[in-house]
């Protein structure tokens, strides 16, 4: 094994207190940045020890464990995970979705096929094209897109956070640190926590620092990331996920018999 762990984060802003000051905890890392279907692409290839990926690509590996007491998740609203659409959900028949997105999209299809009953058309909407001109009824953007979009051509915008616990009353898990099997984190699960310990107390401090590179109020990012935002996994966040899987597995968009694993270091079954 190289003496580096690499480890890799998304570049949003509800990113940022997961990896605030990484390597002030943790010498033997190598972060990169990069969107979330991108860095699930990249774990599954080998080129990542461990990587912050969609909750969904966890589940469709079925080979990840994950790092204990880590995720983004809500409980209610998330303000980064929108569905802006020119109809009600029950008329909407074509979607377009952010390419950068892997739960949120399959989030979208529960919602459509399971909650209300739409079976509509899917499209991809590449990250550098103007949701504004897509001719669907409705289209999914996510992270900062999403916390900056508009969009007054679309009469709706639905919060899929607020839409998920309006449904089953439960937070919802967007993602998680996934190991791959057979990686020893040398300690650096230790620091993953002790890093978010630390970035959620700088919350301001992040704040402050990205609003301005998002374009994006510093007040506005800060009660997202303090009131909107919960970093934790415990019980709830547990049950969340647990359904979620349960759903995506009703629909055939994620294998059954998927085991939800915290990563030990005891239990590792390879070497790289």
């Amino acid at each position: 094994m190289s003496s580096k762990i690499r480890v890799g984060a998304v570049n949003y802003l509800n990113t940022k207190p997961l990896i605030e000051n990484l390597s002030a905890f943790a010498e033997n890392v190598e972060l990169s940045l990069e969107v979330p279907s991108k860095l699930a692409d990249q774990l599954h290839q080998g080129e990542l020890d461990v990587a912050l990926i969609p909750v969904i690509e966890f589940f469709r590996s079925g080979t990840y464990s994950m790092v204990p007491d880590i995720a983004i998740a809500s409980r209610g609203p998330v303000l980064s995970v929108t569905l802006f659409s020119r109809v009600p959900w029950k008329e909407i028949r074509s979607v377009a979705m952010d390419e950068g997105s892997r739960t949120s999209a399959a989030l979208t299809q529960i919602l459509l096929r399971t909650r209300y009953q739409v079976e509509a058309e899917i499209r991809p909407l590449p990250l550098d094209a103007d949701p504004e001109e897509t001719a669907t009824d409705a289209v999914l953007l996510i992270g900062d897109r999403a916390m900056r979009a508009c969009l007054p051509g679309f009469a709706f915008a639905y919060d899929l956070g607020q839409e998920w616990f309006d449904w089953t009353g439960l937070p919802f898990v967007y993602a998680v640190w996934a190991v791959r099997a057979g990686v020893d984190l040398a300690g650096v699960d230790r620091a993953l926590l002790e890093a978010k310990q630390h970035g959620v107390a700088r919350a301001g401090i992040i704040a402050q620092r990205e609003a301005p590179l998002l374009e994006l109020d510093a007040g506005f990012c800060r009660r997202y990331l303090s009131n909107i935002l919960s970093f934790d996994l415990g019980p709830r966040e547990r049950a969340g996920l647990n359904r979620f899987y349960s759903l995506a597995c009703d629909l055939g968009l994620a294998p059954e018999g998927v085991n939800c694993d915290e990563y030990h270091p005891a239990n590792l079954v390879e070497s790289r």
